[in-house]
């Protein structure tokens, strides 16, 4: 059973995994090196929980210990119970779902080994939001793709942000980054996988026509908002397939036009 901890001190050093959250550039460095992420709110506590992430601790307001007690009672993981104020000048912004928690990272596995468990796969370029990894993770989850791959610049998917926009569903996708870029695409292709290269160029193949005849792996690349796909992966793709416009209307945002790719990878191509 957890240990329940009263804190009034935001100094307090038991309190250090929690410092600073809203400084992006200091956690960005901090977490991966030091091993940890935070997870914010029930939902996301628990599903970190059940997809076998080990607690280091939490972080709870009053009202949520009771909400969070079966947890408190299996974990033995501390638990810092302090007020709303106290959490604000901790973590330096309003904590609203009260619940937060410290976790351990697991060592991620190589581009290959996830490859071999995998049909469908999302490869990222360059996508260095937070909301956009989160989002394109959650679709991902939801929409039928099986994996992740992570060019060496893209965002962290355990960052607070990027786990809260998916809703904890970078815990249930596995992912894994690239070494070099983008070179390594031929692990890639080496492995089965079509390379799909996802552009608004009008001359590309629309992606409801590529999708029906495509029996084999497929590997679909996304690139930055703005900026999209390089023109080096450009040319390292096998084909390049557009999601159809209306209305004038050039592009989505590159969350959005996710979705609406995985939707037509996942359900114009047969699994086996």
């Amino acid at each position: 059973m957890a240990d329940l901890i009263t804190v009034d001190d935001p100094d307090d050093p038991r309190l250090s995994d929690y410092t600073g959250l809203t400084d992006v550039e200091l956690r960005r460095k901090r977490e991966p090196a030091e091993g940890l992420f935070i997870a914010e709110g029930e939902k996301v506590i628990r599903r970190a929980k059940d997809a076998g992430y080990e607690m280091r601790s939490m972080l709870l307001t009053a009202k949520w210990v009771d909400v969070m007690r079966d947890v408190i009672d299996e974990l033995p993981a501390p638990v810092y119970a302090v007020s709303p104020d106290l959490a604000e000048r901790v973590t330096g912004y309003h904590v609203h779902r009260g619940a937060l928690a410290s976790m351990r990272r697991k060592p991620l596995p190589t581009a290959e080994e996830v490859l071999t468990r995998a049909r469908r796969v999302v490869v990222m370029e360059s996508v260095n939001d937070h909301t956009n990894i989160g989002a394109i993770f959650r679709s991902a989850a939801a929409l039928g793709m099986d994996a992740v791959l992570l060019s060496p610049d893209c965002a962290d998917p355990l960052y607070r942000r990027s786990v809260k926009v998916s809703m904890g569903a970078v815990f249930s996708v596995p992912y894994a980054r690239l070494d070099t870029w983008p070179r390594s695409l031929h692990t890639v292709r080496e492995a089965g996988f079509k390379l799909l290269a996802l552009t608004p160029d009008e001359k590309a193949t629309a992606i409801d026509q590529a999708a029906p005849h495509l029996l084999e792996r497929v590997a679909l690349m996304l690139g930055a908002e703005g900026d999209g796909l390089s023109p080096r992966a450009m040319a390292a793709a096998d084909e390049r397939v557009r999601i159809p416009m209306a209305h004038g209307v050039d592009s989505l945002n590159v969350g959005a036009a996710a979705a609406v790719a995985f939707y037509a990878v996942a359900t114009g191509s047969p699994r086996t």
